[in-house]
């Protein structure tokens, strides 16, 4: 049975950063593969093409340019705020504004966002809202562990 849109579809995988011999972003494991309905899952284009007609069983690897995956780095994602936009129940809460902490902060439509703490300054912080893959070019090792319709 081949992968085709509206296949559940079963695999491992290792993401590298860059290329085959890359950091290794993130790895599935026998307990926890990935699974997807393919087409229907929000997942990176490129990822789904590639898989499409595989079966089970099948290996391969999948390499996606950074601009087809989460886009290049984008330099007005990084914004600076007022260290007063921190202050909880009267105090700055130095912990949340640490270098390399995750932030959630809502955009004017109400909709929250997350921004990684990049560079404490005087009376500033400096957030980064990219995609944390931004600017990354992605290598995946893929196996088909199961495929039903």
């Amino acid at each position: 049975m081949s992968i085709t849109t509206g296949a559940t579809v079963t695999l491992h995988y290792t993401l590298r950063a860059d290329n085959a011999d890359g950091e290794i972003i993130e790895v599935t494991t026998p307990e926890e593969p990935m699974v997807f309905v393919q087409g229907q899952d929000p997942l990176l284009p490129q990822f789904m093409a590639a898989l499409e007609g595989k079966t089970t069983g099948d290996k391969l690897q999948v390499f996606i340019a950074s601009p087809d995956a989460y886009g290049d780095e984008e330099e007005s994602l990084y914004v600076e705020y007022p260290k007063s936009t921190f202050i909880v129940d009267g105090e700055l809460d130095e912990d949340a504004i640490e270098e390399g902490e995750v932030i959630p902060m809502n955009t004017p439509d109400g909709e929250t966002v997350y921004g990684v703490v990049t560079e404490v300054k005087l009376n500033t912080v400096v957030l980064d809202f990219n995609h944390p893959l931004a600017g990354t070019d992605l290598h995946f090792d893929i196996e088909i562990v199961s495929v039903a319709h």
